[in-house]
Parts: C-alpha cells; sequence; structure tokens
C-alpha cells in the first residue's frame, strides 16, 4: 500500500503511588506532540478498571516523522521523568493497518 500511516500503540504503568504524576506528564506532551509535523492522531487513554494504566493510540504519516517525534525535546524531557513513576518499561509498538 502506497502512503500507508504508521499506527502506535504505547502503553505506560505507573506505581500505584505515583499515579497521578505521571498522568501529568503524559497530559503535557499531548499538545507538543499534535503540533508536530506527521502527527495525524494522538490520544491518551486511561484505564477504568485499573487507573495506573495508561495508552497512548498514535497515527504518524511514516516512520520517519515517527523518529523525529521520539527524538523530540519535550518527549526526551518526559522520558527523563518516568524514573520512579513507572512500574514497568513502557511497551511501544508500532502496527500497520491491514483492512
Amino acid at each position: 500500500m502506497a502512503n500507508q500511516t504508521i499506527r502506535v500503540v504505547a502503553r505506560l504503568v505507573a506505581l500505584p503511588e505515583k499515579v497521578d504524576e505521571l498522568k501529568s506528564v503524559l497530559l503535557g506532551i499531548i499538545e507538543p506532540t499534535r503540533k508536530e509535523a506527521g502527527c495525524i492522531k494522538y490520544e491518551l487513554l486511561q484505564n477504568n478498571a485499573d487507573p495506573a494504566d495508561f495508552t497512548f493510540v498514535e497515527e504518524w504519516e511514516s516512520d520517519a516523522l515517527l523518529d523525529t517525534h521520539l527524538g523530540s525535546e519535550h518527549i526526551q524531557k518526559a522520558i527523563e521523568k518516568l524514573d520512579g513513576l513507572v512500574a514497568v518499561t513502557p511497551d511501544i509498538r508500532r502496527y500497520s493497518l491491514l483492512a
């Protein structure tokens, strides 16, 4: 498929006592990310059954633009803040739409 976009599902799990702190960090990267070249969709979800469980659902124009996003200043600053807030290493997966 020509011009296929890249879909991303990124899951982060907060330490039980750090849910609000992680939520604040994650909310802080939404607006700058939505302004980035190549960002089609960037949504943050919080699990109703487990408030420590956060998931980004993203769509990007290309792998290259997604890579640029991951290297951006606001993302790098957010990554630096994750130590002591997350229970496990973030799970970030790239997908291609099949149908």
